[in-house]
Order: structure tokens, then sequence, then C-alpha cells
């Protein structure tokens, strides 16, 4: 995951677009693709600030969508 080009994962059947917040390191903002609201997303940090992996990011997607409703896609 090099660059600052965002890019696309996909956990649980749930499409994400993951991008990288510029000059925070460790920071990220990831759009939900798919679900009720599309784009609807979630911010990412790591501490102490350094870049996540792909199973940190998956996890904290595992995360998000267990606190959101599955009906309107928003934090219940």
């Amino acid at each position: 995951m090099s660059g600052d080009e965002p890019w696309r994962m996909s956990v649980v059947g749930e499409d994400f677009e993951v991008s990288r917040r510029d000059g925070t390191p460790g920071s990220y903002h990831l759009a939900r693709l798919t679900g009720p609201d599309p784009q609807y997303g979630f911010g990412f940090g790591t501490h102490p600030p350094l870049a996540a992996d792909r199973v940190q990011l998956a996890q904290s997607i595992r995360d998000f969508l267990s606190q959101v409703d599955p009906e309107t896609g928003h934090f219940e």
C-alpha cells in the first residue's frame, strides 16, 4: 500500500475506498461504496502514527460495519 492514490478494499461483501489523509501518517478515510448510503464512511488512525496494513484496515472496516444499522447504513 504505497503511494497516495486511493484504493479499494472489499471486506465481508462491502466495498470501501481507502485514502490517506494528507500530511498525517497513519491516518485514513474509508468511504463505503456499497450499502444503503454510498460514500458514508469513517476515519481510522493508528497510534503511534504509522502506516496501517490491510489486516488492520480490514478489522477497522469490520468494527465499523458491526456498529451501523444495516437498513440505513448509519451508526445506530
